[in-house]
């Protein structure tokens, strides 16, 4: 037995149980007008960062999830911190949360690699935030769903858009795209930079986004929308909202799509 063990538990996200259930009951007891679901997602959109900035944001798509759609929920997001040409597949057992392991699916992590020379497994890929950050959410919402974890490096989105397009037309399996938006900009000209992004993602246009959308995810992205039908914006805010610096900003972004 094999674990993906926790890199980033008490940094990006409390590493404990009792303070992540904390967070989450906090995030739903706030009331804010976002948009109902136009549709049932097959994929999800969410950021990465630490959850006293973004977990709200995330929250607030994982909460729309009928988890009794869904056997397996597979996350893809952008490596940071190790380069490799391609993408990796977690191929351990489980997947460690504060709250319990997840199971990982391996039979499909298996089917993935085997159907698709891009993909490899690389352990150090696996240390990886920006798909961590995502099984405690992950665990609280469908606590007895298996997982698989998808870590990509130096990638075209066309060479990842076929793994995404299999995964969406596999039945009773969710997607989710990791992904925060523009950095350290000032709130003006975050919320100019990240219109971009917000508005390729809503349309399906790949133009768009690459007219000036920052996003350290931006290859998952275009790799959904590239074979997604149809995206909606589900919320939207900035670092500053939980700091109150407008001057170094990061954006955040959570959407449905299918």
């Amino acid at each position: 037995m094999s674990h993906r063990v926790m890199s980033v538990a008490g940094a990006f996200y409390p590493d404990s149980c009792q303070e992540i259930n904390r967070y989450i009951s906090k995030f739903n007891s706030i009331k804010i007008e976002n948009p109902q679901p136009k549709f049932d997602p097959k994929a999800i959109i969410v950021p990465h960062a630490g959850y006293i900035y973004s977990g709200f944001t995330a929250n607030e798509v994982y909460k729309l999830i009928d988890k009794t759609k869904f056997k397996r929920v597979v996350v893809v997001g952008p490596s940071h911190h190790f380069y490799l040409r391609g993408a990796s597949v977690a191929l351990y057992s489980d997947y460690d949360t504060p709250c319990g392991v997840l199971p990982i699916d391996l039979d499909y992590s298996n089917r993935l690699l085997d159907n698709h020379k891009i993909l490899t497994h690389i352990d150090s890929m696996h240390h990886e935030h920006s798909t961590e950050v995502q099984m405690p959410f992950i665990k609280h919402y469908m606590p007895d769903i298996e997982v698989v974890e998808i870590v990509y490096g130096d990638i075209d989105y066309r060479d990842l858009a076929p793994i995404l397009q299999e995964i969406l037309d596999e039945a009773k399996t969710l997607l989710v795209i990791s992904t925060d938006l523009s950095h350290f900009h000032s709130l003006q000209k975050a919320n100019q930079i990240d219109n971009i992004c917000i508005q390729g993602v809503a349309n399906l246009d790949i133009s768009l986004l690459n007219s000036g959308c920052e996003a350290c995810g931006l290859i998952g992205v275009k790799a959904l929308i590239s074979v997604a039908k149809e995206s909606q914006i589900i919320d939207y805010r900035t670092s500053y909202d939980a700091s109150g610096d407008s001057q170094r900003v990061v954006g955040y972004l959570s959407a449905i799509s299918r």
